[in-house]
């Protein structure tokens, strides 16, 4: 039953929601990019059975019908170790998007919500987050704590939350002094079940953009650890990838097969769920749908 001065909202994540995405060619694009990613990261043990950091033949070889990606110096399928780095680094990422995208959603919330005091101290909070900066704090943390995947996602979600909390703070107090809101208050609904079910549905947009977002740094900011020898260096991912191809002087030798895989494959995720992200906010954001409208007519 509505109440009074309440809106009758329409979620944007409904069965249209799904058609208007696919009809964007640039969500297209970008989810098949994604789905192709995530499925080879599935069925890594039978793309490239066996062990990846296995010698199947001699170092340093040039991509051949036998190695498509060639070979690293010791004698590893550079193909193989991109399938099976596939799984560690999107899991690190799309988990990192989701606890960060989490934890800032009730920062921003309850900051907007309660206001006064509570909104101070979170503000605070957020605020030192923000002005610490990033990469020393990521080294630091990473550098002090054990090297494995809950380390990484432990130190990218407490250096990444704080600017979702921002930006989400700021949607929410937009909507917190809207009628419906005051409404719930008046009837006596729980805060958190206010700020679920009256604000959330209505930050569908920045939200999933926050969420994106997310993963572009998770996936980055791991391979960026990685790299420096920061992480586990003797699991598989696209960072390790990139940190042995450096130690074993890819870049001075010449032998490029070894490192451009990785990275094109971490551009190419990002590229992906960038055009996704844009996507996304294009249907979901009342402004930029107004102003497509306008330009369709005019």
């Amino acid at each position: 039953m509505s109440r009074p001065g309440v809106p009758v909202r329409t979620p944007v994540f409904r069965d249209h929601f799904l058609g208007r995405l696919l009809r964007d060619k640039r969500a297209v694009i970008g989810v098949v990019i994604l789905v192709i990613f995530v499925l080879v990261a599935l069925v890594a043990p039978w793309l490239a059975p066996g062990n990846p950091r296995a010698s199947v033949a001699d170092g340093s070889e040039s991509p051949t019908l036998a190695h498509l990606l060639g070979t690293t110096q010791k004698g590893e399928d550079v193909l193989s170790l991109l399938i099976w780095g596939s799984r560690s680094s999107l899991g690190v990422g799309f988990t990192v998007g989701a606890l960060a995208t989490i934890v800032g959603l009730l920062v921003g919330l309850a900051s907007a919500f309660f206001g006064r005091v509570i909104d101070d101290l979170l503000s605070v909070l957020t605020n030192i987050f923000l002005l610490i900066p990033g990469l020393p704090l990521l080294i630091i943390l990473a550098a002090f704590l054990p090297a494995g995947p809950g380390t990484i996602v432990l130190v990218l979600v407490a250096t990444g939350w704080a600017g979702s909390a921002r930006v989400i703070r700021s949607q929410a107090l937009s909507l917190r002094g809207k009628d419906y809101v005051d409404a719930a208050v008046v009837t006596g609904e729980r805060p958190l079940t206010i700020m679920l079910r009256e604000m959330l549905p209505n930050m569908a947009s920045i939200v999933m953009s926050t969420f994106l977002a997310c993963v572009i740094f998770g996936i980055g900011a791991q391979a960026g650890l990685e790299f420096l020898g920061l992480g586990d260096v003797s699991a598989i991912s696209w960072g390790t990838n990139l940190y042995w191809s450096s130690i074993e002087g890819s870049m001075i030798r010449g032998t490029w097969w070894t490192f451009l895989p990785s990275g094109v494959a971490i551009a190419l995720v990002a590229f992906a769920l960038a055009l996704i992200n844009y996507a996304v906010d294009e249907i979901t954001n009342p402004r930029l749908v107004s102003r497509k409208k306008k330009g369709v007519t005019s």
